[in-house]
C-alpha cells in the first residue's frame, strides 16, 4: 500500500494550526512547522493567563479597599478582620463596588468593623 502524503486529515490538522496562528508574525503565521509551536506556547501562555488575571484582579480590589479604609481612618487589614469578628461575609469585589459605587453603605460596614474591634 501506499503512503498517503497528501491526505484530507493531514490537511484538516494543518489548516486547525494555522487557523489558530493567524495575526502571527513572520513564518509563525504561515509556516506549518513554525506555528505548530507558536499556537502550542500561546495556548499555554493564555492558560496560565486566565489564572493570572484572577490573582490580578483580587489585588485591584484590595488596594481599592484599602484607599477607602484608610479615608474612613481604618487600614485595610483592620478593616477585614473586625468583618470577620462581626462575622459580615462579604467578599472583596463586592465590598470594592460598593466603596466605588455606594460610599454611605461602605461606611456603614466599615463602622460594623470598628465596633467589631472596639476602635
Amino acid at each position: 500500500m501506499s503512503r498517503a502524503i497528501d491526505g484530507t486529515k493531514r490537511k484538516e490538522r494543518r489548516k486547525k494550526i494555522l487557523k489558530l496562528a493567524k495575526g502571527f508574525r513572520g513564518r509563525r503565521g504561515t509556516n506549518y512547522k513554525a506555528a505548530k509551536d507558536a499556537v502550542t506556547q500561546a495556548l499555554s501562555d493564555a492558560y496560565v493567563g486566565r489564572r493570572d488575571k484572577k490573582g490580578a484582579m483580587r489585588s485591584l480590589w484590595i488596594a481599592r479597599l484599602n484607599a477607602a479604609c484608610r479615608a474612613e481612618g481604618i487600614t485595610y487589614s483592620r478593616f477585614i478582620e473586625g468583618l470577620t469578628k462581626a462575622n459580615v461575609i462579604i467578599n472583596r469585589k463586592a465590598l470594592s463596588n460598593m466603596a466605588i459605587e455606594d460610599p454611605a453603605a461602605f461606611k456603614e460596614v466599615v463602622a460594623v468593623a470598628k465596633k467589631a474591634i472596639g476602635a
